[in-house]
């Protein structure tokens, strides 16, 4: 579950930051297929990865990996 719940929040950061998957791929230099794949949860992503997409995003990796907790710090 915590795999899907990473990949909802990849999902939900690209089209936050107004990306389509083909875009968000090509920055990543992965096919469509991968990140596709990435998003349904059917590919755990690696640490690899997950930094690739955060810097794509402009957002921390722990941003996307927050996930697994339901209380997430904010600096207010």
């Amino acid at each position: 579950m915590e795999k899907n719940a990473v990949a909802q929040r990849i999902r939900a950061f690209r089209k936050l930051k107004g990306f389509t998957q083909n875009e968000l791929a090509d920055r990543l230099d992965v096919s469509i297929a991968i990140l596709g794949s990435i998003e349904r949860g059917t590919r755990k992503p690696d640490p690899k990865i997950i930094r690739k997409i955060s810097d794509a995003l402009g957002i921390e990796p722990e941003e996307l990996m927050a996930a697994s907790g339901s209380s997430s710090r904010h600096s207010s």
